[in-house]
């Protein structure tokens, strides 16, 4: 005796995997992470140190609120990668003169100095996309389009 599987109702579609957008997006993550950790191994940084370093570069000093603010982490992921970053000499927290509270962190010379080093990555990420910088740019402002979409939605569901 076989087995029979039922056919899906169209709805039940809707619940295949490969239908899913987040596990797509999910996916990417994945990948870009994995071509991340070959680039970034010559900093010496993995991809959320780099992401911290980024904020830095641009921002400069910054407590590790704004920080947290910037990267979407919350301190309680945010102070290992931190502790890792100054373990390894790239960064320096101490305690904000203005508010004991606060934690400020800053660049280390030697931090600073890797900026020039990470200039090579954006571009080995543009040539391992497989696409062009203007395919680049309007798939960023399509997801940062879809990050604040879900972001308010998110936060009208809260409300409900």
């Amino acid at each position: 005796m076989t087995a029979t599987t039922p056919t899906p109702s169209p709805e039940a579609e809707w619940l295949r995997l490969d239908r899913q957008i987040c596990f797509s997006l999910h996916a990417a993550s994945r990948a870009f992470n994995s071509v991340y950790r070959v680039i970034l191994k010559d900093l010496g940084l993995t991809y959320p140190q780099y992401l911290v370093m980024l904020v830095l570069w641009e921002q400069g000093d910054l407590p590790v609120k704004k920080l947290g603010e910037h990267l979407r982490l919350d301190s309680g992921t945010l102070s290992p990668l931190l502790k890792r970053l100054e373990a390894a000499g790239l960064v320096h927290r101490e305690r904000s003169a203005r508010d004991e509270r606060s934690v400020e962190v800053r660049l280390t010379q030697q931090g600073a100095a890797l900026k020039e080093r990470a200039l090579e990555v954006p571009r080995r990420i543009v040539s391992a996309t497989g696409f062009d910088v203007d395919e680049i740019r309007d798939l960023k402002a399509r997801l940062d389009q879809l990050t604040g979409t879900l972001d308010a939605a998110a936060s009208e569901e809260g409300t409900n």
